[in-house]
């Protein structure tokens, strides 16, 4: 029997994957993967996602390496290399099918569907599964027959009309008997332009985000709703780069939830359910990125805001990205963003608005600069927020909300502490200082004086947006 090939890309786990529970069921499974270090890079991912997605893969050939199937590996410089690269390995295998599961953003759809057209015409086929959304993009649309563009409607349809069947964990592969195909040399590290910022803060694989998952529900889920904004608590998951490359499915998360709240989704525990809403916000965002692919080509999704005057202040960018804005909050997520590649979702918020409003730099500069740092980097959930953040984008928040960085900090991080451990020149301050040093005090520790006056900022981004937005 000839072997199905599973193409593993954002999805790297066993458990739970429809594409390789899909070729299993076939026959026998080769596994490949393409490492396409020069495309992702020109995707704006940085050391800290490559070296993450390195090792899962590693973390993933073990596992696969138990089961007897093989994992190819070939390295190709671009997505365009694709089509030859796999029917290269189906010719090199006898495989007559190819599984996989569907990526959203608009190069990534391009790319497969090159692939499937590759290998039709080569008399072969290839199958694409939609695995890491409950709903494929275009199944949930607006009464008008629309895409949504706002997320409240969207959650209420998709808790509308999801399933059990739409939840149901997909079968793991068995072992299969040893063929005569050996699994490629574990693939070497890819070439970095610099050391990834924390690697051991973040253990790779489905085993890792299946532990982190349990310790999440069993101590911190339904705590979630009031701790999660809190920056200086371990009140969230943490398990947004294990959701970014498919080491956990949000059905293997879904599934946790329904056990623990009493098979519900929607209503029951405060904290489970709030955390669902996270997971459909994440569903959501790759709907839009389908729906309106303009986002895909650094587009605005508000048309009006392209018109925006965006300020050229290299000085003010650079200050941002090292944590020097006078900001003490600020300061504090971008440092922490830097030194672990990761930065807690209410500071995303305020770092994002900070950059867009207070500084009225365009957003898509510190997309790029978060897609390069975060090892959970993944375009429609980055993009999303950032235009969120700078009211351009889908169920952005309005022009005329700016959040004020010391109020921020005083209600989010009210003693101080995660200001004190990113930001240790203020560690020693009364808590309350904190927030807003004094000028002596800035001077006698080496702090910067704030670089834009928040009222002043503010006036001057309601000018600019003044009239730009529906």
């Amino acid at each position: 029997m000839s072997p199905n090939l599973m193409w593993f890309r954002s999805d790297l786990r066993v458990h739970d994957n429809t594409a390789l529970a899909a070729a299993a069921a076939e026959g026998p499974v080769v596994a490949v993967f393409l490492r396409s270090t020069a495309q992702w890079r020109q995707h704006g991912h940085g050391a800290n996602k490559l070296d993450f997605w390195h090792r899962g893969v590693l973390a993933l050939r073990d596992i696969l390496h138990g089961l007897g199937i093989p994992l190819l590996h070939r390295d190709i410089d671009s997505f365009d290399a694709a089509p030859d690269a796999l029917l290269a390995l189906a010719r090199e295998s006898g495989a007559r099918r190819l599984h996989f599961n569907r990526e959203y953003p608009l190069n990534e759809r391009r790319r497969d569907a090159r692939v499937v057209s590759a290998f039709e015409e080569a008399g072969l086929t290839a199958v694409g599964h939609h695995d890491g959304v409950a709903f494929a993009p275009g199944e949930l649309r607006t009464g008008k027959g629309n895409f949504y563009g706002i997320f409240t409607p969207f959650a209420k349809a998709w808790h509308r009309q999801i399933t059990p069947e739409r939840l149901a964990l997909r079968n793991a592969p068995g072992a299969q008997t040893c063929r005569s195909i050996d699994s490629d040399p574990a693939p070497e590290p890819p070439t970095l332009d610099q050391a990834p910022a924390a690697p051991e803060d973040w253990p790779a694989g489905e085993d890792a985000a299946a532990d982190r998952l349990a310790r999440f529900l069993r101590f911190r889920a339904r705590h979630y709703a009031e701790q999660r904004d809190f920056p200086a608590e371990p009140g969230t998951s943490a398990l947004s780069p294990y959701l970014a490359l498919g080491m956990i499915s949000h059905r293997q998360c879904l599934q946790a939830v329904l056990a623990e709240n009493g098979g519900g989704l929607a209503e029951g525990d405060l904290g489970l359910t709030t955390w669902v809403s996270e997971l459909i916000w994440r569903e959501f965002y790759q709907h839009v990125a389908v729906g309106f692919p303009e986002v895909c080509r650094h587009r605005a999704f508000q048309s009006p805001t392209e018109a925006l005057p965006w300020r050229d202040d290299a000085p003010g960018l650079q200050a941002w990205q090292e944590g020097r804005t006078g900001y003490p909050l600020v300061d504090a997520a971008m440092r922490q963003l830097c030194a672990t590649g990761w930065m807690h979702n209410r500071l995303r918020m305020v770092t994002a608005m900070f950059l867009a409003k207070h500084l009225l730099i365009d957003w898509r500069k510190g997309e790029a600069f978060f897609m390069e740092h975060l090892v959970d980097g993944e375009f429609a959930a980055n993009n999303g927020g950032w235009q969120w953040a700078a009211s351009t984008g889908t169920d952005a928040v309005p022009y005329f909300r700016i959040f004020n960085p010391t109020t921020q900090s005083r209600r989010f991080d009210p003693d101080g502490r995660f200001i004190a451990n990113w930001v240790p020149e203020l560690a020693d301050l009364p808590a309350k200082d904190r927030h807003a040093p004094s000028p002596e005090q800035r001077v006698t520790r080496d702090y910067p004086a704030p670089i834009v006056d928040h009222r002043t900022a503010r006036a001057r981004a309601l000018e600019a947006f003044k009239g730009l937005t529906p």
